[in-house]
């Protein structure tokens, strides 16, 4: 696949790639140089929502079994000052 840089340093990705990769709109990339000096390395960089939804949860093994959780304590904090 080839494709052309325009005057404002931008390409276009080809579409079986776009697809295969589920790009849309405002997906964004790291660029960095490869190990070749003719060489361009692109990465796909997670947006927010996708790296919220891997994080959910994360901490709930960090809990003990023994201690209020830390939300709930802080709701009740929260009322009884209120």
């Amino acid at each position: 696949m080839t494709t052309t840089m325009t005057g404002h340093n931008q390409t276009t990705i080809p579409a079986k790639l776009a697809k295969r990769f589920s790009l849309k709109p405002g997906t964004r990339f790291e660029w960095r140089e490869g190990l070749a000096p003719d060489e361009i390395v692109c990465r796909i960089l997670p947006d927010a929502s996708q790296l919220a939804a891997e994080l959910r949860g994360a901490g709930k093994k960090y809990l003990k079994a023994a201690v209020r959780h830390p939300l709930q304590a802080l709701e009740e904090e929260r009322e009884s000052e209120g």
